[in-house]
């Protein structure tokens, strides 16, 4: 079954996510390195039903925990999961990280520190088997409908470079579109999509990497440290330098049928 639960990683999803996480009164102080040491743990914010994100069946937790947990063990220390929606009162739940944050500091308003990137994602094209020429937005022809979420940069994005949009509240719905051929293609975040041709073979569903072509529509993801100090910022950076250049990173993406792609200007 594809979960309908809210997107965190889709561009309006990490907007809105981050806005109940970090707007509004007191904001609960993530850990210091020193405090997390003395702890001996460091805790996440995560969504219990958002393969191939997170997940709190244990037997496929998703990749933002499973990176999560090869952090915590480089810091010695054990991960703590903290599930949580958008619906709940985010901004009271004191996690320490959370793992997918768009890498640029000034979207956080200060609030949110960040690790160096681990990986360039963006709004991709899911399209089936007669899309498989296809490699970026522009080459889309007129009257091929493109599913886009409802209200986001996608949306305006794609308007205004003339292609025919149709909006929605979720991305599997999108793909469920695609696969019954009522829409050529679905703008949606890579991992969703590749997950989905996982879950659903017989679509013959598979995801172009569109961003590639559209800055607007790219971005580096890094792991956001609430409000912490600069000493967990470099210890976690010194642990992903490690997961990077010993391919664990790629590893944990693939186990999920996710291509794991550099950060501009970065090298393993």
């Amino acid at each position: 079954m594809t979960s309908r639960s809210f997107p965190f990683h889709s561009a309006i999803g990490i907007s809105l996510w981050l806005l109940l996480l970090l707007s509004g009164g007191e904001v609960a102080q993530a850990r210091t390195l020193a405090e997390v040491k003395a702890k001996g743990a460091i805790s996440l914010c995560a969504n219990p039903d958002a393969l191939p994100y997170a997940s709190e069946n244990p037997d496929q937790p998703g990749f933002q925990i499973e990176l999560a947990r090869a952090i915590a063990t480089g810091l010695g220390v054990s991960l703590e999961l903290q599930w949580i929606k958008p619906r709940y009162r985010a901004r009271l739940v004191n996690c320490d990280i959370l793992m997918d944050s768009i890498n640029d500091p000034e979207l956080y308003e200060g609030k949110l520190l960040l690790s160096r990137p681990y990986n360039r994602t963006g709004v991709a094209l899911g399209v089936g088997p007669s899309g498989k020429d296809i490699q970026r937005f522009s080459d889309l022809k007129k009257g091929q409908k493109v599913g886009v979420m409802v209200n986001s940069l996608t949306q305006i994005v794609l308007v205004q470079g003339g292609v025919t949009t149709s909006p929605y509240s979720f991305e599997a719905d999108m793909l469920d579109d695609v696969a019954k051929g009522e829409l050529f293609g679905a703008a949606a975040s890579p991992a969703t999509i590749t997950w989905y041709a996982r879950q659903h073979p017989e679509s013959g569903i598979q995801a172009i990497p569109a961003y590639d072509h559209e800055p607007k529509l790219a971005w580096d993801v890094s792991v956001g440290m609430r409000k912490s100090d600069q000493a967990l910022v470099e210890a976690v950076n010194n642990v992903l330098d490690g997961l990077l250049k010993d391919g664990t990173v790629t590893r944990v993406y693939a186990k999920y049928g996710v291509q794991q792609r550099m950060p501009v200007g970065t090298t393993q």
